[in-house]
């Protein structure tokens, strides 16, 4: 299923998932070159439309669109109470040490340098993210790592993984200038979303591997 050359991974009258690309906007920007966009391509054939949660720019892979205001209602308030499960699959520089663990570290807008954020550990807002290392390439030097956030902020996988001492490859916000390079894109991706769904309440879950 496409739309506008988008894929859609699930579809009912109560909600799509769609697997949005790399360097597409979820939502329009300020600016006639910032129309195009994820939501305004479903749109053209889904009227009803509407934005619960959205993906930066750069990452890849899946997401929720409500078709109607019952469905946005009751899948926004599973985003607040956190009962939506998420999955990123990323690439970062260098080899993580441990097998798993978690990444405790609140975030704030790093107001002179936005869309930035940074950790700041007296005036953040409370962000965890759990990892699980996947593959170590030891001849690359980088990790292939599954991310769980239980929280949502903004830019919250890549400054984590930054605060770590592993930048996400191809990050031209976060990582240095050679790991950043060293990627045609931000190697980020939306791999998995579990949910209620908004009418039947089943749990769903819908998956979309990396295409990197």
């Amino acid at each position: 299923m496409t739309a506008s050359t988008i894929t859609l991974l699930y579809q009912d009258r109560h909600l799509l998932v769609a697997d949005k690309p790399a360097g597409l906007l979820s939502v329009p920007g300020k600016g006639e070159d910032k129309q195009d966009c994820l939501i305004n391509r479903l749109l053209l054939h889904y009227p009803n439309s509407r934005v619960v949660h959205r993906l930066d720019q750069p990452t890849s892979g899946l997401v929720l669109v409500p078709q109607s205001y019952d469905a946005l209602r009751h899948l926004g308030r599973q985003f607040e109470q956190r009962q939506v499960s998420k999955r990123y699959i990323a690439v970062v520089a260098g080899l993580l040490e441990a097998d798993s663990g978690e990444v405790d570290l609140p975030l704030i807008c790093d107001w002179p340098n936005r869309p930035r954020q940074m950790v700041d550990k007296n005036q953040g807002k409370p962000a965890l993210t759990y990892y699980r290392v996947l593959q170590r390439d030891t001849q690359l030097q980088r990790t292939r790592v599954e991310l769980m956030p239980v929280t949502g902020r903004s830019h919250q996988l890549r400054v984590h993984m930054l605060a770590l001492g592993h930048p996400i490859v191809g990050d031209t916000l976060y990582a240095p200038a050679a790991i950043a390079a060293a990627s045609a894109r931000l190697l980020l991706h939306a791999e998995a979303l579990g949910f209620a769904h908004p009418d039947s309440g089943e749990r769903l879950e819908v998956t979309q591997s990396a295409p990197f």
